[in-house]
């Protein structure tokens, strides 16, 4: 079963920080174009960063300058560091990936994982 699995989610401060991580070895290996995506409960999913596997990344206007994304294809895993968090960054965080290799450059995924929980007190 393919799957996607995240972690490192968490309750941090504003202005803090926090790296989330995902397992997602059978789509690294095939070479997907991966990302990540959040939803608060009630609200539209909202894309957040995404990187080819050749490294090209987008962001969402909204975390330019806080969140990193980056992908260590050894080891199958896709990250998102994110810096200067916000109350407004507060909400389930899912692992996610496109059907092809280069990104669509609209976060379109296709699959994604069962998400980790962010909460930013202020």
């Amino acid at each position: 079963q393919v799957q996607l699995v995240e972690s490192g989610g968490g309750s941090v401060q504003s202005g803090g920080s926090l790296r989330l991580s995902c397992a997602a070895s059978a789509y690294i290996r095939r070479g997907n174009c991966m990302g990540w995506f959040r939803q608060v409960a009630g609200k539209e999913r909202e894309g957040v960063a995404s990187i080819s596997s050749g490294g090209s990344t987008t962001y969402a206007n909204s975390v330019k300058g806080r969140f990193t994304i980056s992908r260590d294809n050894a080891k199958s895993t896709l990250y998102l560091q994110m810096n200067s968090l916000k109350s407004e960054d507060t909400a389930m965080y899912y692992c996610a990936a496109e059907p092809y290799a280069i990104c669509s450059g609209s976060f379109s995924f296709s699959s994604w994982g069962q998400g980790t929980q962010v909460t930013v007190s202020s």
